[in-house]
């Protein structure tokens, strides 16, 4: 399906290479940011937050999404704070970018779309300010610190959090989303969850599986897809998925 042509944005003057499509740019939090803003908004000026933005992220893959979202009135943003993991610092730096967004009007209840670790950063942000979220949605999210963050990115992971491991261990409970999901649930903050049953990267078992029994126990609402024979991969099996289309636009 055709995506579309790239918008090349300058590294050194936004710090987001390329775009699916054009979108407005600003900084926030010393950050660069963007909003992909739609033809006609809807009446409260609705917004899906996407999750990791980085150099080369969001590509041509999550057009498909993108563009339906803008031609039903979503806009799209995000905001590059790097690599960050969640730690109490950072996700405040995201609580800047998310007020900026409140003040140029748009939804205070926007719904959050975190792919990857950028499941992590969401629900690190979300956990925290779950007054301010509509409802999340995670493509093979990273939702544990004890997976991928530790097996895989720690010395990023440790560095985030300002903390050696001996200390983040012992300290987990209070900065793990899987076990802050409560203050979610009260709020009915509904949560989408697609994974490939394959993925040895972020593995469902120790991440979404995880998060879906934390949250169903203290009364949340989550709607899985998990998909056959898929990994850590960015395909059509993942982004163009009517599911989650459907799901992003009814919570916006």
């Amino acid at each position: 399906m055709l995506l579309g042509a790239l918008v090349l944005i300058p590294a050194r003057s936004h710090a987001i290479e390329r775009l699916p499509l054009p979108a407005d740019f600003f900084q926030v939090a010393e950050a660069k940011a963007f909003v992909m803003e739609p033809g006609t908004p809807g009446p409260s000026r609705p917004w899906v937050w996407y999750a990791p933005t980085l150099p080369q992220n969001p590509k041509a893959i999550h057009g498909w999404y993108f563009r339906q979202l803008l031609e039903r009135g979503v806009a799209v943003a995000g905001v590059n704070l790097g690599e960050v993991r969640g730690a109490p610092a950072s996700t405040e730096r995201f609580q800047k970018f998310y007020e900026e967004m409140v003040r140029r009007g748009y939804s205070r209840r926007p719904v959050l779309l975190g792919q990857s670790r950028g499941g992590l950063m969401l629900l690190a942000w979300a956990m925290r300010h779950p007054e301010n979220v509509s409802a999340f949605a995670g493509i093979y999210p990273v939702c544990n610190l004890l997976s991928w963050p530790l097996k895989q990115s720690k010395a990023k992971t440790l560095a985030d959090y300002g903390l050696d491991e001996v200390e983040l261990r012992k300290r987990l409970a209070e900065f793990n989303p899987i076990d802050n999901l409560a203050p979610l649930a009260a709020r009915r903050v509904s949560v989408f969850l697609m994974h490939g049953d394959s993925d040895q990267l972020v593995p469902w078992q120790e991440n979404g599986a995880l998060l879906m029994k934390n949250y169903q126990s203290v009364g949340g609402t989550v709607e899985t897809v998990l998909v056959p024979k898929l990994g850590h991969e960015e395909v059509a099996g993942f982004f163009e998925s009517k599911a989650l289309l459907e799901f992003l636009l009814a919570h916006s």
